[in-house]
């Protein structure tokens, strides 16, 4: 097994790899992508928003208007909004009159 990465070094001690830190959103199609998340929430479910094409502070404000309309809790995590509860259909309705084409994902 051939593994050129170095983990220790005797003159600097634990090198650690760089974690890229991307400030720019991921290029999408246009379409954004609205899918109910239960995998790791403990049988709770989110409401995962994906594909909007903004940078984090946009997000953040876009986050906040959502959850005050839909009365509950919600974060940003890595260009995506998650809701709190199963709020698709109120959502969409949400990011279709700010002008965005929604797609609903999933199951």
């Amino acid at each position: 097994m051939n593994n050129s990465r170095i983990v220790y070094s005797s003159d600097q001690g634990r090198i650690k790899e760089e974690k890229s830190t991307s400030t720019t959103p991921p290029a999408g199609d246009g379409i954004v992508r609205i899918k109910r998340i239960t995998k790791g929430k403990k049988g709770k479910g989110v409401s995962s928003i994906e594909g909007l094409g903004l940078n984090q502070a946009e997000l953040k404000v876009l986050c906040s208007e959502l959850k005050k309309q839909c009365g509950c809790g919600g974060a940003v995590k890595d260009f995506s909004i998650e809701i709190q509860g199963d709020v698709r259909d109120n959502l969409k309705q949400i990011l279709e009159g700010k002008g965005y084409k929604v797609k609903l994902a999933g199951g």
